[in-house]
């Protein structure tokens, strides 16, 4: 062979090398690819069963919620048939008693009517002419005796008359007349800035629930600038509060530990005030002799408003007014002022001592060592006890004067008071609750339970049943959410 062909033939052999090798990396190629596809599929089905998964965990659940919805939906509407089928009983029955009365009445006047007819055909005479024939027959029969006894009368009157004219001469005195600011449920607390707000909430709102259930008050937090709102019935919670708030402030470290110690720390303090405000009342009189308790609980009336008025600031203006009137008509002073400052004692005590506060404020003032004069003022404050003597009379129209004159009252606070009162009864009526508060001017009744004796389906039950008996007991505008509270806590010290 020569050369030439040779060297073609060698170039031949390069060509057909390369493409060989080409074909044999395309076929690699191919094959990787075809491996990264399947796993891609592969990939692609398991998200998709993960997917299915999940969808099918969520429609689990929100057929579980369903579900519990509609459970609390049909016995809400079991309860409103109840309510319904009750209220249909008792409207037949009225329909079924008022037309009994109708008819007793229709023949009541019917037997008067035929009586009145067959005494006049009877006495020949009718109704209107025996009644005047009546009368002169009387008149003339006695005339004599009435005119002997008028005068008997007379004199035996005569001994009581100066008693009459000292009563006379004390209802003809000019009223007094002082500031009186009413009583509100709704206390604004000043705020050094509005960062503190955010404080105040704590994260996902731990601080002023903590705060709230401390004290039984509902703190409003809005937009209002440096200001927060202090929201209660009662005074005495709404004075804790404001003051645990303000150390709270003061301190800087608002969180549940904190808050409960210095809510325990505000509560010594109120009472602290509360002797403090007792003692100034005492001296505020010029009184002297009365017992420590009576002083405890008459600073206490400091927190309690009667028909929007403060009973503290009532018993001190009662006993000045009472006093001057025991100066004009020459009365006991010492008896007088007594019987006037604590005629409303009971009302300190009334919501945790069965009975009226006139009872109570009796057996306290017995109790504590007051006379039998002092008592017979307190016991004859009000109506239900006739006023045997004048100090008891200057009391009671000290009194009088005191909450009769223009706006020393307001009735609506009362009622609303009192329609929170029912409220807590009525969940302090059931076994396991340890404590109870009607908050959000009513709207909610917030339910602290014992742990150890309520267990968390017992607590949900609890909820329904107390729901219940409110709507079954009591008349309230809206709606009233109860919300039952269970908590165990558990603490160790590291040492």
């Amino acid at each position: 062979m020569t050369p030439l062909t040779i060297g073609v033939l060698a170039a031949l052999g390069g060509l057909a090398g390369g493409y060989i090798v080409r074909q044999v990396l395309l076929t690699r190629s191919q094959e990787d690819q075809e491996g990264k596809y399947k796993e891609l599929i592969l990939q692609g089905k398991e998200e998709a069963l993960k997917l299915k998964e999940e969808a099918k965990k969520e429609e689990n659940v929100r057929r579980k919620e369903l579900e519990k919805v509609e459970s609390q939906l049909r016995e809400r509407e079991v309860s409103i048939e109840r309510r319904m089928e009750k209220v249909e009983g008792e409207k037949s029955e009225l329909e079924n008693q008022t037309q009994q009365l109708e008819l007793a009445k229709a023949d009541i006047t019917k037997l008067r009517e035929d009586q009145e007819k067959e005494l006049s055909k009877i006495a020949k005479l009718s109704k209107e002419e025996a009644h005047e024939k009546l009368l002169k027959e009387v008149e003339k029969d006695y005339s004599d005796d009435i005119i002997r006894k008028i005068r008997s009368m007379k004199e035996q009157m005569k001994s009581h008359w100066d008693s009459v004219a000292k009563e006379l001469i004390t209802t003809a005195i000019e009223r007094l007349a002082t500031d009186q600011t009413a009583e509100m449920t709704i206390f604004a607390f000043h705020l050094p800035n509005d960062e503190i707000k955010g404080k105040i909430i704590g994260k996902e709102g731990r601080n002023i629930q903590a705060f709230e259930k401390a004290t039984g008050v509902d703190l409003i937090v809005d937009e209002t600038p440096e200001t927060v709102l202090i929201s209660s019935f009662d005074p005495i919670r709404r004075a804790v509060a404001s003051h645990a708030l303000q150390m709270l402030i003061k301190d800087g470290r608002i969180q549940p530990a904190k808050i409960e110690e210095l809510v325990a720390k505000a509560q010594s303090q109120v009472e602290d005030e509360i002797k403090e405000a007792g003692e100034t009342a005492i001296q505020e009189v010029n009184l002297v002799g009365i017992h420590p308790e009576l002083v405890k609980l008459l600073g206490s009336m400091k927190f309690r408003t009667s028909y929007g008025q403060n009973q503290l600031q009532h018993a001190i203006e009662v006993t000045h007014i009472a006093t001057l009137l025991a100066e004009e008509v020459g009365a006991d002073i010492n008896i007088t002022k007594k019987g006037a400052l604590l005629h409303d004692i009971g009302k300190a005590v009334s919501h945790e001592v069965p009975g009226s506060h006139v009872d109570v404020g009796v057996e306290l003032a017995r109790k504590y060592g007051m006379s039998e004069e002092v008592i017979h003022c307190i016991e004859a404050s009000h109506e239900d006890t006739d006023a045997k003597t004048v100090e008891a009379i200057l009391s009671r129209t000290a009194d009088a004067i005191s909450s009769a004159r223009p706006g020393a009252r307001r009735e609506s606070t009362e009622q609303f008071i009192k329609r929170m009162t029912e409220l807590e009864n009525v969940a302090n009526s059931f076994t396991g609750v340890a404590k109870s508060f009607a908050i959000q001017a009513g709207r909610e009744v917030r339910v602290l339970v014992r742990p150890e004796t309520i267990d968390d389906l017992t607590a949900m039950k609890l909820s329904r049943d107390i729901a219940n008996k409110i709507e079954a007991d009591l008349q309230y505008p809206g709606t009233v959410k109860v919300n039952v509270i269970r908590e165990t806590r558990f603490a160790e010290i590291a040492r």
